[in-house]
């Protein structure tokens, strides 16, 4: 079985962890966060080494995905994936075997479909993106590239995210409805 690095410890990467626990696809190999956090653990995972680390650690492990959620930006999850991507790193698909994506969709690297997520026939989600816990990606949706598209939401049919928004949890658009984010009041901007 192939050994992933986890990149960013906290929150998302414990819902990440199980994730792939369950999947059974990766092998995770350790963590990267800060510095001081090195030779902690996360569920039983230790932190083995820091972003600084990331190019030497390429030389042992192909495989790795961003781990740091996005809730008031998603800046760190977009400057992570382009390091990774840089060094050469591969960014697999992860998708819980709690969650439905159909043959009909497309999913792209480095994203991470969670348990009890649906994502429907020709729908697309772009790289390095989070489809959460009970979220619905609805037929002919497009998520495009960094979302974070938050537990049981739902993305009705022909909807479009835009790049780098965040819909949180239980939101639910429109059909063929455009999201480039939200405003300060956190409602939808069209």
């Amino acid at each position: 079985m192939n050994e992933i690095l986890l990149i960013g410890g906290g929150g998302h990467c414990k819902a990440v962890i199980d994730v792939i626990e369950q999947e059974g696809k990766y092998t995770i190999a350790g963590i990267v966060d800060k510095k001081k956090l090195i030779g902690k653990k996360v569920l039983g995972y230790e932190v083995i080494g820091c972003d600084d680390d990331l190019e030497e650690l390429f030389l042992k492990y192909k495989y790795a995905l961003v781990t740091v959620g996005q809730i008031k930006s998603n800046s760190l999850r977009v400057k992570l994936f382009t390091i990774l991507k840089e060094i050469g790193y591969e960014l697999p698909v992860i998708v819980s075997p709690l969650a439905y994506v159909s043959k009909h969709a497309i999913v792209k690297e480095g994203t991470v479909v969670h348990h009890y997520a649906l994502v429907n026939a020709d729908a697309t989600v772009g790289v390095n993106c989070i489809i959460n816990t009970k979220a619905l990606i609805e037929h002919d949706v497009t998520i495009e590239e960094h979302c974070h598209i938050s537990t049981a939401t739902v993305i009705n049919g022909g909807g479009t995210v835009k790049a780098n928004s965040f819909v949180g949890s239980n939101a639910t658009t429109k059909e063929y409805i455009i999201v480039n984010g939200f405003n300060k009041a956190g409602s939808l901007l069209k």
